[in-house]
């Protein structure tokens, strides 16, 4: 009698792993008022301002602590490092975009350049230097699926409702960023998701785990009381 094998589910790949581990921490930052108004209803002109001040800031250490995330890794993880020199060139000068952004809707440019931003992005960024130098290098990838998320569910919505706000077109100026993004990392998700299916070490999978979770935290803070709320100058 010849008996009938029972193939077993292959188990979930890492990232719909680190969805389903992180994604309540993501859903979260839309329960946040001041988020949840910049979704739905815009910022004023001086909130924007501010908000694009923490944005450059972001945006100016991204190249750079996936640099120092790809100086550590070792050939275990060359795949990682090969991805992120990829993404540095893509990503590279785009902090000026941002002060396009910045300069197109009246703002100050040097003040934004010389001042620190928010303390919820200092510490977003300390922790993220911190996590490539002394966790692990894949730590960044948390990082980056942060960003990358935010990014490609909210930045559309979110240029479209700020310009409705201030009374301006998103094609006259003042929202190259935020529109850029909404579509360019829809793809840089997609090309991440192929990565992170490769990452199979529990400690590189619990570093990425928690730098998401740490990440959409310290994003969420950006717009509590402390975040770019207050560099807001009249």
């Amino acid at each position: 009698m010849s008996t009938i094998a029972i193939s077993k589910p292959k188990p979930a790949s890492f990232f719909i792993t680190l969805v389903e581990m992180t994604d309540a921490a993501r859903r979260g930052l839309e329960e946040i008022p001041t988020m949840h108004a910049m979704i739905h209803h815009g910022l004023s002109l001086v909130q924007y301002k501010a908000f694009l001040h923490d944005l450059y800031h972001l945006v100016w250490h991204f190249c750079p602590t996936m640099a120092a995330a790809a100086a550590r890794c070792d050939d275990r993880y060359r795949h990682v490092r090969y991805e992120l020199y990829e993404r540095i060139e893509e990503e590279k000068g785009h902090e000026t975009w941002v002060l396009e952004d910045i300069e197109a809707i009246g703002g100050d440019v040097a003040s934004v350049k010389a001042g620190p931003p928010s303390a919820p992005v200092q510490a977003m960024l300390a922790f993220n230097y911190h996590g490539v130098d002394r966790v692990h290098p894949c730590s960044v990838l948390g990082m980056l699926y942060m960003l990358e998320v935010v990014s490609s569910v909210y930045a559309g919505r979110v240029s479209d409702s700020i310009a409705g706000a201030i009374g301006r077109d998103v094609d006259k100026g003042g929202f190259r960023f935020l529109s850029s993004h909404a579509t360019m990392d829809v793809d840089h998700l997609a090309k991440l998701n192929k990565l992170l299916k490769t990452i199979d070490d529990p400690s590189a999978q619990d570093a990425i785990v928690n730098s998401t979770r740490v990440n959409f935290f310290q994003f969420g803070l950006m717009f509590r009381e402390g975040g770019f709320s207050s560099l807001v100058t009249s």
